[in-house]
């Protein structure tokens, strides 16, 4: 008889045989009982926040470092030890944390600040106030609770982004909220991965916003190995993951900036693939596998998230690559025509180029010209056969493409 393989695969999962104890453990989420290699860290920023403990605002705290650097991880741990300690208190504090790439909008990040200071929609609709007067109900439900607020904003270069797109300056907002407030405070806790935000910041958003500041630098090969080793133990049965295998995914994450995250997302996707495919151990190989399909997925993710006209934009880059915004414009006209799609300005263009460049999916640089000034050239940084075959299958673009 012959053994079918789906129903060998689906015994195992009723058995409950696996190779992965506890998948939570290889979570972005999951928050560990000792962070390593981060004590000098969790003491800046514990001594940073430390005041409202002493029923004083502490100052504004702007954190940087590459992603995967445990930024994040740290200021949760602190917020959750805090918490427990003010829970106590009668001194009322407000713990918020709010990552600014999860909301797409402005006023989104600001309801879901809303909805942690207990704002329901009736106070706070989802949609239809003027930004302003959002601010203005979250001071007033701050006034009305004496909250002392600190707000944790994650990835708070990508809301300078969206302040920058709009024109529209909570930063500005939120470092001033307490000019405003009569009763409670707020301290704004920015984390970057981004050192260079700042530079597209207003000058008087500057001088407040960064009243104290932390930089998370990156993890050496073998750091990572002792991070990796540490989640192998909670996280895989004993002897699952080979030597050979956890040094190969340190080194890979190690060439990326030391990025832990990076790291623990390979092996968890590379223990999936060996799971699948039956095998007791996660090997070199699974390793290797993992990390063509994370980077695959990934960009294949960010290709489907664009709006029509910069999927069109990023096909003229494709199809002109290296040539100058002007040359790439009237490549993207074309495209236009091609599906009956009225084109946008060049002004208009030009800014979302930049703003699909900051993404990493195409890569612009400054060109020097003699007396004829300097001109910016684009180039496709992932190969042109992936998308192709992510925009194949979208009707409007299987033409064109």
């Amino acid at each position: 008889m012959v053994d079918d393989p789906v129903d060998r695969f689906l015994d195992n999962v009723e058995s409950g045989k696996s190779i992965i104890k506890n998948r939570s453990v290889l979570h972005f989420s999951y928050l560990p009982d000792i962070i390593l290699h981060r004590n000098e860290e969790l003491e800046k920023v514990t001594q940073s926040l430390s005041p409202i403990l002493k029923q004083s605002r502490p100052s504004n705290l702007l954190v940087y470092g590459k992603p995967g650097t445990g930024k994040t991880l740290v200021v949760k741990k602190i917020l959750n030890k805090i918490q427990q300690r003010v829970e106590k208190s009668k001194f009322p504090i407000k713990l918020i944390y709010s990552n600014a790439k999860e909301e797409t909008t402005l006023y989104g990040l600001l309801v879901s600040i809303g909805r942690q200071l207990d704002l329901d929609e009736d106070e706070l609709p989802p949609t239809g106030l003027a930004t302003s007067e959002v601010f203005k109900r979250l001071l007033k439900r701050i006034e009305q609770n004496q909250y002392n607020i600190i707000l944790v904003v994650d990835e708070i270069d990508y809301l300078a982004h969206l302040v920058s797109k709009t024109g529209k300056d909570i930063l500005y907002q939120l470092t001033r909220a307490n000019e405003r407030l009569k009763k409670g405070s707020m301290t704004l806790l920015g984390i970057s991965n981004d050192l260079t935000f700042k530079e597209r910041l207003d000058p008087r958003v500057i001088s407040s916003l960064s009243e104290e500041e932390i930089v998370f630098t990156n993890y050496s090969v073998d750091q990572l190995k002792e991070i990796l080793r540490d989640r192998i133990k909670d996280a895989f049965l004993e002897g699952v993951v080979e030597d050979s295998a956890l040094n190969l995914c340190a080194a890979m994450a190690g060439r990326e900036h030391g990025d832990a995250r990076r790291a623990i997302d390979l092996l968890r996707v590379a223990s999936e693939i060996a799971e699948r495919a039956q095998s007791d151990t996660v090997k070199e190989e699974h390793i290797r596998t993992a990390s063509t399909k994370m980077e695959e997925d990934k960009e294949t993710t960010a290709l489907r998230s664009y709006p029509l006209h910069e999927k069109l934009l990023i096909i003229a880059v494709m199809k002109a690559s290296g040539l100058s915004t002007g040359e790439i414009y009237s490549a993207y006209k074309t495209l236009c025509k091609a599906i009956r799609q009225k084109e946008l300005t060049q002004r208009r263009v030009t800014q979302m180029l930049s703003e699909i460049e900051m993404s990493g999916i195409i890569s612009g640089k400054i060109i020097h010209q003699g007396i004829h000034g300097r001109t910016k050239k684009f180039t496709l940084t992932i190969s042109p056969e992936i998308v192709k075959d992510t925009f194949s299958s979208e009707a409007t673009l299987e033409d064109v493409i």
